[in-house]
C-alpha cells in the first residue's frame, strides 16, 4: 500500500522535491512504462492543487498519443508543433502558458482549462513523452511549478 500525502505547510520547492521522491519510489523496479505513467499521473493529481487535468502524452511514431492521466477525457493524438503539448514536444522545451486562449493554435480538449504547463520528458536527449498539467485558473503555473515538474520528468524518464 502506498500512502503519499503532501504536507500543506511545505513550500512549493519542498513539495516538488517530495513529489519527485515519491515518484521515484513508485516507479522503482517496475518495468512497465504505462503502469509507471499511470501512478505518476495519480501522484501529480494528489500533490499539485488547482488542476483540472494531469497526465502524459507519449511520443509514438512522430506524434503525441494520449497516455495515462487524471481528469476529463482528452485529445487522443497531437501533431508535433500543434498546441502547447506539440510545441513542447517539437522544441524539447517547457511551455508555461498563462492564458491558453491567447496561445496560437491552442487545442481546446477541455473548455474549462485556462492555463497550462507542459514539460518534455527526455531520454538520451530525445523527447519520449510530455507531462501536461491544465488548470481552470489563469496564470496558475509559475517558474517554481515549471522547475518542479522538470525535476519530476528527469526523475522518471528512465522508467517510462
Amino acid at each position: 500500500m502506498y500512502a503519499f500525502a503532501p504536507d500543506p505547510a511545505l513550500t512549493k520547492p519542498e513539495l516538488y522535491r517530495e513529489l519527485a521522491a515519491a515518484a521515484r519510489a513508485l516507479v522503482a523496479g517496475e518495468p512497465d512504462p504505462v503502469a509507471n505513467m499511470a501512478n505518476v499521473a495519480a501522484l501529480v493529481w494528489q500533490f499539485v492543487d488547482r488542476l483540472n487535468w494531469a497526465g502524459f502524452y507519449r511520443m509514438v511514431e512522430g506524434e503525441l498519443v494520449l497516455g495515462p492521466f487524471q481528469g476529463k477525457p482528452a485529445c487522443l493524438r497531437i501533431a508535433l508543433g500543434q498546441g502547447v503539448c506539440g510545441a513542447a514536444a517539437a522544441t524539447g522545451a517547457t511551455q508555461r502558458v498563462e492564458d491558453v486562449h491567447a496561445f496560437p493554435g491552442h487545442i481546446a480538449c477541455d473548455a474549462d482549462s485556462r492555463s497550462e504547463l507542459v514539460v518534455p520528458v527526455l531520454r538520451n536527449g530525445l523527447v519520449i513523452a510530455v507531462i501536461d498539467l491544465d488548470s481552470p485558473l489563469p496564470a496558475r503555473f509559475d517558474a517554481e511549478d515549471a522547475a518542479g515538474i522538470e525535476t519530476l520528468a528527469a526523475a522518471i524518464a528512465a522508467a517510462i
